[in-house]
């Protein structure tokens, strides 16, 4: 997944400013919808509020884990490795690996990088010793755990002033 500079980031939203601008005042000085193919002239109910929400998560996620690293597959593992956990289950390298769409030694590597940050750890499987297992360290949950109550008080915030 592609990271995006600051100067990229304010762009966006920028870009994301004149939107709102424009759907609060129509076509807000622009040709008529006709000769703007790209236009969106329905848009997804609260397609702002989403846009907005999906970039304080990305920047949240990147200040709080300190990372640039934890993005696509490996972010994907790191949300497989928590809802596991969560409901008491475990997670092989094979089935994170799986989870996030990519080959076992790319998955691997992801693993490794999650070590490397005390996100998680892998164990030898006692039933089938060809088997690793992954689990999140206590750093990680813990870090994961304070993510998402971040991101639940932020939405809880975006609730408030949607209402």
């Amino acid at each position: 997944m592609q990271q995006f500079s600051n100067i990229e980031i304010a762009e966006i939203k920028s870009r994301i400013d004149q939107i709102q601008e424009m759907l609060a005042t129509g076509t807000g000085g622009q040709a008529p919808a006709a000769s703007q193919p790209d236009r969106i002239d329905a848009p997804v109910p609260g397609l702002i509020e989403q846009l907005n929400f999906s970039l304080q998560m990305r920047r949240t996620r990147k200040s709080h884990f300190g990372s640039n690293q934890l993005t696509g597959a490996t972010w994907d593992m790191l949300l497989d490795l928590m809802l596991a956990r969560t409901n008491g289950r475990e997670l092989s390298a094979s089935d994170l690996a799986t989870g996030a769409g990519v080959a076992l030694s790319s998955g691997l590597r992801m693993i490794a990088l999650l070590e490397q940050l005390d996100l998680a750890e892998r164990f030898v499987d006692e039933r089938d010793r060809r088997r690793s297992i992954v689990r999140l360290t206590p750093n990680g949950v813990d870090s994961m755990t304070r993510y998402f109550e971040k991101m639940g008080h932020a939405w809880s915030g975006r609730q408030r002033y949607a209402a």
